[in-house]
């Protein structure tokens, strides 16, 4: 049995680094903690075992109340290709519908580092629709890491 889901959430941004760099400030915990909450300064803290199989979390806070973003790492392609779940955990005990997949891919290009997003496998537009909010939000963050 499948489970419809709706689109997909894409961005794409270019970073004057290169991709190494770039690809350490995405999957390290102690960058990841400056980058992957929308809400300035709201991430409290980031665990991670990195490898295929591991699991990481996320835990911030926003708009005074307390989430958990996790999953497992389904694919590290370093410093190319990057495959992960991802699930919600809310502070009401409540969580997403099932787990949706991040694929970030990380191109050399003039000047720098293409980073692209793609989150997929939404249960509702809503889920989409915030995340997309969400992401634009956690990639202005990690571009001006490097501003």
């Amino acid at each position: 049995m499948s489970v419809e889901t709706v689109g997909a959430v894409r961005i794409s941004r270019t970073i004057a680094a290169d991709r190494q760099r770039v690809w350490n400030a995405w999957t390290r915990p102690e960058e990841m903690k400056q980058w992957s909450c929308p809400a300035p300064g709201g991430c409290q803290e980031v665990e991670s075992d990195f490898r295929v199989g591991g699991a990481y979390s996320i835990h911030m806070a926003v708009d005074g109340k307390e989430h958990r973003a996790f999953g497992t790492y389904k694919e590290i392609d370093e410093p190319r290709r990057l495959v992960y779940s991802w699930a919600w955990d809310w502070e009401d005990g409540t969580h997403m519908q099932g787990e949706t997949i991040v694929t970030v891919e990380f191109t050399e290009v003039d000047g720098g580092t293409q980073v692209t997003l793609v989150h997929e496998g939404f249960p509702a537009e809503e889920d989409r629709a915030g995340h997309e909010e969400g992401w634009g939000a956690c990639m202005a963050h990690f571009v001006a890491i490097f501003e």
